[in-house]
């Protein structure tokens, strides 16, 4: 089974995945940035990195997808490959920040590596306004974050609801994250708990 949780920027996917994956012990597939060659290029110069930071992370994610279909394992993974595809890059042509040249290369790309992969059996969207998100990022700190701009968030947060309310590829759990500390309050996280046994006791 693979369960994935998307989000924006700062709305606790990594928390929540770490947190399931203890609860269920499902294996775990992480979003590795600091791994990653481009994050900090591209968010000091976001219209000459777009495209290669884009490109890497389709290739990354579709390796994981590839990983977790073929384990047999039953996998909780953070972050989506289709996050990259409908949200990101979409919002970096809009933007101005990747050419039509590069939006179209990759809109290819993603095409062609899309025949290739099965949807999560089920999709959890954490979804959280600006402000959460806002001080969610300050309260972790990273460095290469700091120069993230609130219009950008916003931008990301206006993609996510119009992709969220297209998505048909599987089963969809939306959660409402503003009002919810699952990492600290424990009735916070029975809560998503409770609605993901109710829509994973369907897969089986």
């Amino acid at each position: 089974m693979h369960i994935a949780v998307a989000g924006n920027i700062g709305s606790g996917k990594t928390t929540l995945t770490r947190l399931l994956a203890k609860h269920y012990q499902w294996e775990t597939h992480y979003e590795t940035l600091e791994d990653n060659p481009y994050i900090t290029d591209f968010y000091e110069d976001m219209q000459r990195w777009s495209f290669n930071l884009q490109v890497y992370f389709l290739t990354s994610r579709f390796n994981s997808v590839r990983k977790i279909r073929e384990s047999g394992q039953d996998v909780i993974q953070d972050r989506t490959i289709y996050e990259d595809a409908f949200i990101f890059a979409p919002n970096l042509h809009a933007m101005g920040l990747m050419s039509t040249r590069d939006f179209d290369t990759y809109q290819s790309l993603f095409s062609s590596v899309r025949t290739k992969i099965q949807a999560p059996d089920l999709l959890i969207y954490l979804r959280a306004s600006i402000p959460a998100l806002v001080n969610q990022i300050q309260r972790r700190g990273r460095e290469y974050e700091d120069s993230i701009r609130l219009d950008y968030l916003k931008r990301l947060n206006e993609r996510y609801e119009a992709w969220i309310s297209t998505y048909r590829d599987g089963k969809l759990l939306i959660i409402e994250v503003d009002d919810m500390d699952f990492e600290n309050n424990p009735e916070d996280l029975g809560q998503i708990i409770s609605k993901v046994d109710a829509n994973i006791h369907g897969l089986f």
